[in-house]
């Protein structure tokens, strides 16, 4: 089972967001089971739970995982083909978001653009890495800053766009023979904390915005691989 996948088709998707599907694909994500062992557990009968179950193994989002005997019947042990899911914009290809239709740095809205564009190409490439048989190389950094006062959230960014930049200067390569290049996605947003939205929302208002210098945008993407990692 795969720690995560993506879902570009958007009847997968449509699929996957069936209420009793989904809960059908939580249960199997924690372990095989069959449709009598489902039934009890989403209050369905036997045949119900066993059409929504081969739904689910049409999309590819469940497969067998083996069989038993149980008195005369033999049963189909299933199980989700993911422990967790993401939905491509792919799915919704003539509505997914495009950042090149504007660019505003510091907008949330293109923050969110660029986030679903990451999700689909990352996800495109997992699925061609997948079929191919083969490691994507990928990079990321994860992690947390407490800014004192927005001013040091300013010069923060400054910092940071000036650093990528230089870095993408030094190695950057157009003419390469054979060179590949890569996306570089840098963002800062407010840590969002298990709390309501409402909070969440006054809590991401606390450091006001204010105008960030050096915030020029870094168009060229380095072409030197980057660190493999398991896709």
């Amino acid at each position: 089972m795969l720690d995560v996948t993506v879902i570009e088709d958007a009847e997968a998707a449509a699929v996957s967001l069936d209420p009793i599907r989904a809960r059908l694909l939580a249960e199997l994500a924690a372990g095989p089971a069959s449709a009598a062992m489902l039934a009890g557990k989403v209050g369905l009968p036997r045949q119900k739970v066993n059409y929504h179950l081969k739904t689910l193994e049409r999309h590819g989002l469940v497969e067998l995982a083996g069989e038993r005997r149980k008195g005369n019947v033999t049963e189909r042990l299933m199980r989700a083909t993911a422990a967790s899911y993401v939905i491509s914009p792919l799915a919704l290809a003539a509505v997914q978001p495009d950042p090149d239709r504007f660019r505003d740095q510091l907008s949330a809205r293109w923050l969110l653009a660029l986030g679903a564009r990451l999700v689909r190409d990352v996800g495109s490439l997992i699925t061609g890495a997948t079929k191919a048989r083969k490691r994507l190389a990928t990079f990321a950094i994860d992690g947390e800053v407490t800014f004192a006062t927005a001013a040091d959230r300013a010069a923060f960014i400054e910092e940071l766009t000036q650093g990528v930049g230089a870095l993408v200067r030094k190695y950057h390569d157009g003419h390469a023979e054979g060179g590949r290049p890569h996306r570089i996605v840098v963002a800062v947003h407010p840590t969002v904390r298990p709390e309501s939205a409402q909070e969440a929302a006054a809590g991401a208002a606390v450091l006001p915005d204010t105008p960030l210098p050096g915030t020029a945008p870094v168009t060229a993407a380095p072409a030197a691989p980057l660190p493999p990692a398991q896709g």
